[in-house]
């Protein structure tokens, strides 16, 4: 099947209203791309972050009109607020094997294996993980999810308990009890995350000791493991509220921060935490250490 693609590149406060306009209008799916290469790294929490220069993309059926939508969009908006007009048919693809192509199975600290559905590794001494991309971010391809699944791999989890604060996909809470940790306890502000966490707790068959919630169904314990891959801002913002759920000679994990902003964050925790020397990949690195 094939699909009308309409794409025009606007500004970051126009964006929403235009890609209402287009859903408004019947279009199937829309979407935000970055149209000048800017990096956004730190979103407020709840924030949907849109670029300074953004490509709008509405997907249409095929029998749509894109001059008669670009028309009716366009009214309303000042004719420089819109520009670099595109329309073009695409083919369907098959997702799946688009994908498959470049997400393989990984291995974390000779331990840890993560592999997409059909990829499972079951190499001897090794465990392994099975997850594909889906609603919520963490697949252990990003290198902020790599450098804590490599955390996970190389320490000793046998009953312990574990917080993965702002789980996203889940990825660090099932690789905790496919570990050996006795339960997880997976925060999310996202509904989806949630749903994705529930999703390949019972891929894995750990949905019995993986335990789900929004921050406001959350009632703070302690946990002898607390991993927090969000973003520097939200971590120094939080540092009191995550210090918190360590028990005493418990460990911290950290990661979602770049390496100009360690700094920062080691500040916010270092009365409370003991770190380790960091731990880099690519431009963001991993802060671990021990509750004082």
């Amino acid at each position: 099947m094939a699909w009308h693609q309409i794409s025009v590149i606007t500004n970051e406060d126009t964006a929403p209203q235009l890609a209402d306009f287009f859903s408004n209008l019947g279009a199937v799916s829309v979407t935000y791309m970055d149209a000048e290469d800017e990096p956004v790294y730190e979103p407020a929490i709840g924030e949907t972050k849109i670029w300074s220069n953004t490509q709008v993309i509405a997907l249409y059926e095929l029998d749509a009109d894109p001059e008669l939508i670009k028309a009716q969009v366009a009214r309303p908006f000042k004719e420089d607020e819109l520009h670099n007009w595109l329309y073009e048919a695409v083919d369907d693809q098959e997702w799946e094997r688009a994908w498959m192509e470049y997400y393989k199975p990984m291995k974390f600290a000779d331990k840890l294996w993560v592999c997409p559905t059909d990829q499972e590794q079951h190499e001897p001494g090794t465990v392994c993980l099975t997850l594909d991309p889906g609603l919520a971010f963490g697949t252990g391809t990003h290198p902020t999810t790599a450098l804590c699944l490599e955390w996970l791999a190389s320490h000793d989890l046998t009953d312990k308990t574990v917080i993965d604060y702002g789980c996203g996909s889940g990825i660090l809470a099932v690789a905790g009890i496919l570990l050996g940790a006795k339960v997880a306890h997976a925060v999310d502000i996202d509904p989806q995350a949630i749903t994705a966490t529930q999703s390949n707790a019972l891929k894995n068959n750990v949905q019995d000791k993986i335990n789900c919630y929004l921050p406001e169904q959350f009632t703070p314990l302690q946990a002898d493991i607390v991993l927090a891959n969000i973003l520097a801002k939200p971590l120094i913002d939080m540092s009191e509220q995550i210090c918190k759920l360590v028990v005493s000679g418990g460990q911290l994990v950290l990661s979602g921060i770049l390496y100009e902003q360690a700094e920062a964050v080691i500040n916010a925790y270092q009365h409370a935490i003991a770190f380790n020397p960091l731990v880099q990949q690519e431009d963001w690195i991993r802060l671990d250490g021990i509750k004082r």
